[in-house]
């Protein structure tokens, strides 16, 4: 009877904290349930959904853990479950303190929203929210797992051995470590400065798209066409890229059309504005239509206006340009550009007259010669005649 005695002992304790704790856990996780439910929309339900979880498996763990205490088992068997509990407690505590900070997180993005029109600090807030919200849980986990791995006493040992070593130590983790560290400094500097936020336009490596993603490593542009560009974090702080979104949306574009010259240009930028007045995607800032350029043959005639995001503006470039075409098609096709050829065939001969006739007159020297340091003055003239008169009197003499 005595072994049943002892099996009661430890038995009856370990069953009570069982029961308490799946009644606990069963409770909390519906009580978190309950709060999801609600969609968080008050601030009590987001707390307790935070908190439910992680308190759903610490306090069976508590439970298991003094119950063990009051059992009659062995030192060694009572030492090393101690461990596993309180091991457990702190990857709970753990895993609280980075849900904690998600929902610290979370509620920063639904007070700056960036479904709006001008979402510039909103964006901001945003960006600096998640990638210090990063850094913070990466610290966390770190702190965590190394408290629950010095409850070990190899560990220990192994920790002042490596603080005995700092230096050398310290040395090759900091070279094996380098992308790493690099990444998370570069995350800090994009958190503080913000050269990019979330939902920017970016120009990254000929690619247009959207700041989709930041992580504690890399970021993702959602390029035009769907496709996902990942670059590491770092590369952002080392190279130069475009950002057209920096300080405002706002962008102004071109549109180039080659146009023969006997194109109207005040008919062509009354269409102009004609056309930006009647689109919704112009912002009524520019509108111009200006002649940059001509070669032998056309005139290159760029069309420049605005818009209040990049999108709008590269879909009012495009409407602004095929607006034109259509206009002068219909309008004033002689503008178009087109290469021109001399067909006619010259009449027969028929003479010195015909040819005379067709002779244009010469133009007078005084329309075809260059003024310059060679032309012969007047009192150039008297003095070459009166070095010839000289010349002539001697050879008579």
């Amino acid at each position: 009877m005595e072994w049943w005695r002892t099996v009661a002992a430890i038995g009856w304790p370990l069953l009570a904290a069982f029961v308490i704790g799946w009644l606990v856990r069963r409770g909390l996780l519906a009580l978190a349930r309950r709060a999801r439910e609600d969609g968080g929309q008050r601030l009590r339900s987001r707390v307790i959904d935070v908190i439910a979880v992680p308190a759903a498996v610490a306090l069976p763990l508590l439970f298991l853990g003094l119950a063990i205490a009051a059992t009659p088992l062995g030192e060694a068997w009572s030492r090393g479950l101690a461990r596993a509990f309180v091991i457990g407690g702190v990857l709970c505590l753990t895993w609280l303190a980075v849900r904690a900070i998600e929902a610290v997180e979370k509620r920063v993005f639904r007070l700056h929203r960036v479904d709006v029109a001008d979402n510039l600090a909103a964006r901001r807030a945003q960006t600096q929210t998640h990638v210090i919200a990063g850094a913070a849980q990466g610290a966390v986990v770190l702190v965590g797992v190394a408290i629950a791995l010095m409850t070990f006493p190899q560990v220990r040992q192994i920790g002042a051995t490596l603080l005995a070593s700092a230096g050398v130590v310290g040395l090759v983790a900091g070279i094996a470590a380098k992308p790493v560290f690099g990444n998370l400094i570069a995350g800090l500097q994009i958190a503080i400065a913000q050269p990019i936020r979330f939902d920017d336009v970016v120009i990254v490596e000929g690619e247009w798209g959207r700041i989709e993603e930041i992580t504690a490593t890399y970021v993702v542009v959602r390029i035009w066409d769907e496709r996902r560009l990942v670059v590491p974090l770092q590369w952002f702080v080392e190279h130069p890229f475009e950002n057209w979104t920096r300080t405002t949306a706002q962008l102004l574009g071109t549109a180039f059309l080659w146009l023969d010259y006997r194109a109207p240009m005040a008919a062509v930028r009354d269409e102009l504005a004609r056309i930006c007045a009647a689109d919704a995607r112009w912002d009524g800032r520019v509108c111009i239509a200006q002649v940059t350029e001509t070669d032998r043959e056309s005139m290159q005639v760029r069309l420049l206006v605005s818009a209040r995001n990049s999108g709008d503006l590269f879909d009012l470039r495009c409407a602004v340009r095929e607006g034109l075409i259509a206009y002068l098609q219909a309008r004033h096709p002689e503008a178009l550009p087109r290469l021109r050829m001399d067909l006619a065939r010259e009449a027969p001969f028929a003479g010195a007259a015909h040819a005379q006739a067709r002779a244009p007159d010469a133009p007078p020297l005084s329309q075809t010669c260059s003024p310059g340091a060679e032309d012969v003055s007047a009192a150039d003239l008297a003095a070459a005649q009166a070095a010839e008169s000289a010349q002539a009197d001697a050879r008579r003499d």
